[in-house]
């Protein structure tokens, strides 16, 4: 891992490595995405390597999911420069790009037919198809499907249908199938989101394990809670109305100054022993 690119205060954006630095998995210069006279992203810069597990946290409409969308080559910035995996955005084939990224979102889950047996779900990730027709898969696709969902906790709902799944389950199904293809680049937009306490925390087990893999792609994960945090992420991004407030090591940024910033009202964050954040409103 290079060094690390913190900012000295919140609000203070890291400095640039090369763009061209082939640990680079992702890499942001100015991007801006605008939707008429909303700017969702405001000039943005951030990057992202081979080595690292991000988190990117902030409010709602502080242009998380778009920033996901813009490293999963869903999105193009208007403004600003995006590459993703060494690829230029604009100046690539995203189809053929987003084979090379895993994502797991709530708008993929929602679109999976529910009478989708859950083996076909994660296998048909091959194909980059959602709801498994015609096409065909060798017995290593399968083998490597049924693998991927025991490592999940889901060796016995290979023949469920999606539908009969609770939400816990399907989470886990999702992320089995953003793993299927061996992404190079991992996208978890707020895996949490929608669990009672036992899934939730069972859910940051297993990502926590995921994370500490050294053969696991980079990773980034959205969501709105510290609590949601797995142990063994490296580096944590801050946004605050489409703009970055702080970015860098994981200690450094998930402190009460740059939280309390992010969110608009005074925070007290601490991290335990076994590596998990929490927060309060400070009196």
């Amino acid at each position: 891992m290079t060094s690390p690119r913190t900012p000295s205060a919140p609000g203070v954006t890291p400095v640039s490595t090369p763009i061209d630095d082939e640990d680079v998995v992702v890499g942001m210069d100015g991007a801006t995405v605008r939707r008429g006279d909303t700017i969702l992203l405001d000039a943005v810069d951030w990057r992202v390597e081979l080595d690292e597990r991000w988190v990117v946290l902030g409010p709602n409409g502080a242009g998380k999911t778009t920033l996901l969308r813009l490293a999963g080559a869903e999105l193009h910035p208007t403004a600003g420069t995006v590459h993703v995996l060494g690829e230029r955005m604009g100046r690539v084939n995203v189809f053929e790009l987003r084979t090379r990224i895993g994502l797991t979102s709530a708008n993929l889950g929602v679109r999976i037919p529910g009478d989708e047996i859950v083996s076909d779900v994660v296998v048909s990730a091959g194909y980059a198809v959602l709801g498994r027709w015609r096409e065909e898969y060798e017995r290593d696709d399968t083998g490597r499907a049924e693998q991927l969902l025991g490592q999940l906790g889901m060796a016995g709902f290979a023949g469920r249908a999606y539908g009969t799944l609770s939400e816990g389950e399907r989470k886990r199904t999702l992320i089995a199938r953003a793993l299927m293809t061996d992404p190079e680049l991992l996208l978890l937009d707020e895996p949490a989101a929608g669990l009672d306490l036992g899934g939730r925390e069972d859910l940051v087990t297993r990502l926590a394990d995921l994370a500490d893999d050294p053969y696991a792609p980079a990773s980034v994960l959205v969501t709105h809670h510290v609590e949601e945090i797995p142990p063994n992420y490296s580096h944590g991004l801050l946004l605050r109305e489409g703009r970055v407030v702080a970015a860098g090591l994981l200690d450094e940024v998930m402190t009460s100054e740059p939280l309390s910033e992010t969110f608009g009202l005074p925070l007290t964050v601490e991290r335990r022993g076994n590596g998990r954040f929490t927060a309060h409103r400070r009196d």
